[in-house]
């Protein structure tokens, strides 16, 4: 399903890209088009796929940082961002030796996504790129069923894989300098190190988010 969404949004750029050239970016107050930079923050709802594991759970984090939106033409510009993000998921569990409970994966991210954006309207886009990410902070934490929370501290950030890359697409509302946007991340590496225990607790799954953000240009 999230193979099919990633091609879906890949396609929906370059099919309208053609029609998104003829299309305005500057705002009402401006006479020609020009860069713009910003800050940008929001909500990201996050997972870990993997073929073989069923029982994974969404988790919020959030986003914020900075973009430029660099026009190259009339209706495509190229956007750099830098990112803070927060991915990960809960990952319920219950067995005889460890009873009822809750593993809680908190992975943050520093990420630089570089999109293509396509302005399909004057006020709508479709954005799609690649993004490349560096894994500052995890902490992951046992919440057992009767409310005590114990921090895994035999994993952390050197236990895992330090990047990550994928793909990224969604759409964006742009009003005056104000921007709205949803999006979809695509990891195509594995969280966890091979044959190690964040390899064995993730189960080679990567990540998977949904970014839901507001931003504003100057």
């Amino acid at each position: 399903m999230k193979r099919i969404m990633c091609a879906a949004l890949l396609s929906a750029a370059f099919l309208t890209g053609t029609a998104g050239l003829a299309q305005e970016q500057q705002t009402p107050a401006e006479k020609a088009l020009s860069p713009k930079f910003g800050i940008k923050g929001g909500v990201n709802l996050t997972n870990m796929y993997v073929k073989d594991v069923s029982d994974e759970n969404m988790k919020v984090g959030f986003n914020a940082g900075f973009f430029a939106k660099l026009p190259v033409a009339r209706g495509f510009s190229i956007q750099p961002e830098l990112l803070y993000t927060s991915k990960g998921a809960k990952e319920t569990y219950n067995n005889f030796v460890e009873g009822k409970g809750e593993y809680r994966f908190n992975l943050n991210y520093i990420e630089l996504p570089v999109l293509a954006v396509f302005n399909v309207a004057k006020n709508f886009n479709v954005h799609v790129g690649p993004y490349v990410s560096y894994l500052a902070a995890a902490n992951i934490k046992d919440l057992k069923d009767d409310g005590t929370i114990h921090e895994i501290t035999d994993l952390d950030a050197e236990n895992f894989n330090r990047f990550d890359y994928g793909v990224a697409g969604g759409f964006g509302i742009d009003i005056s300098n104000f921007t709205l946007g949803a999006r979809y991340n695509y990891g195509f590496r594995e969280i966890g190190k091979s044959g190690s225990l964040s390899g064995q607790l993730t189960k080679d799954s990567k990540n998977s988010a949904i970014s839901l953000y507001i931003g504003i240009g100057f």
